[in-house]
């Protein structure tokens, strides 16, 4: 093991004493591998909020990676209140595996190309510019899932902050999976709206029954129609009666 001169490492992990950062990577692990010459990682760690003071910033955690000169290092910090809760995303550039899991607003940006597979949760809005960026950072985006309950802020501002120009119509090419996992109905109209997004055909819709109907008005909202019809809903309640219209609504209908 000594020997090892390469090594890529992807963790998701809970501790109860501080976040993974520099100093634990090389004191648990560079130290022992002295002809390690390259090495790759991405680390998701998650802390439990005990009334702490002292929480550590994004700058705290980005000197602890000051001995790291052969790579650029980029971290993330959240703290999540209502969940009682930090996470720390850490990662070595280029950035190569298929998944980025619970990207928050404060999401640094960058370009991803490997990545097909992202999650979103924030206690905090997300607002249209945000997904713009995720839009941009996951050009080839094929699942995608959104989990926060807080209604947008500025969902009726019709202008980009600093700029004149209309509202931009998002568009994610390659998407072919989009579930809504504990979404507040803001966000399903950004994803249904033709008016902000653009969905490509054949994707996969997992949303409960009830904000569908909401936003789609009954699934006869025309602003909704055009994205719906590009999508299967899969269905995985027992309806006991849908409306007569509903799957002239969409590509397709499937229970689940």
């Amino acid at each position: 093991m000594s020997n090892l001169e390469q090594l890529s490492l992807y963790l998701s992990v809970n501790r109860n004493n501080g976040f993974v950062d520099g100093v634990d990577l090389q004191q648990n692990i560079i130290n022992y591998l002295p002809r390690l010459n390259q090495f790759r990682f991405k680390i998701r760690s998650t802390i439990l909020l005990n009334n702490q003071t002292d929480l550590l910033s994004n700058e705290d955690i980005q000197h602890t990676f000051k001995n790291f000169s052969n790579s650029q290092i980029i971290s993330c910090v959240n703290y999540f209140l209502e969940s009682n809760k930090g996470q720390c995303h850490i990662y070595s550039c280029p950035f190569t595996i298929r998944s980025y899991e619970n990207i928050a607003n404060n999401f640094p940006g960058g370009l991803f190309t490997y990545v097909c597979n992202v999650s979103l949760f924030d206690e905090r809005p997300f607002e249209h510019e945000f997904f713009i960026r995720i839009a941009q950072s996951f050009p080839f985006i094929k699942k995608l899932s959104i989990n926060n309950r807080k209604a947008q802020k500025n969902k009726q501002n019709r202008k980009l902050k600093n700029n004149n120009q209309d509202l931009l119509i998002i568009e994610y090419p390659y998407l072919k999976w989009l579930d809504f996992d504990e979404a507040h109905d803001d966000y399903v109209e950004q994803f249904l709206l033709d008016t902000k997004t653009c969905l490509p055909s054949n994707v996969d819709l997992l949303i409960d029954y009830k904000p569908l109907k909401r936003v789609t008005h009954n699934f006869r909202r025309k602003t909704t129609q055009n994205n719906c019809a590009k999508v299967r809903y899969r269905c995985w309640e027992k309806i006991s009666r849908f409306p007569k219209h509903f799957k002239d609504y969409f590509l397709e209908t499937t229970n689940v």
